[in-house]
């Protein structure tokens, strides 16, 4: 994981659930699994570079048996990566800030962050 500045707004957690990500006017959708997750944004590893500042839609699958947090996003940081030798290729670290979340759903992932940072 990159080890930058970190100039978050709201606590992040390490929480692996399943997350659509398409990118706005593009038909491809991407499956993935959240490296952390925060009331703010995600970050995920994938093997596109969907590039900053680009608009995304995301659906988000939390552990919490209701339903997916279905919302908007940006691109906010991208840093590419070489995967482990097994797999070969590249791999891009990338930082999702959520835009037009709802307030109910921004609670349900300050609630599991909280729980998360309680546990360590």
């Amino acid at each position: 994981m990159w080890n930058g500045i970190d100039r978050r707004k709201f606590p992040r957690a390490k929480y692996k659930c399943l997350i659509s990500i398409k990118r706005r006017q593009a038909p491809k959708v991407i499956s993935t699994y959240t490296e952390n997750i925060g009331a703010g944004g995600i970050c995920v590893l994938i093997k596109d570079d969907l590039g900053l500042f680009q608009g995304v839609d995301l659906e988000i699958f939390l552990e919490d048996e209701a339903s997916a947090v279905k919302c908007g996003g940006t691109i906010v940081w991208v840093v590419k990566k070489a995967e482990s030798r097994s797999r070969g290729g590249t791999v891009y670290d990338t930082g999702v800030e959520f835009i037009d979340i709802r307030p109910d759903d921004q609670e349900r992932i300050t609630d599991i962050v909280e729980k998360l940072i309680k546990k360590d």
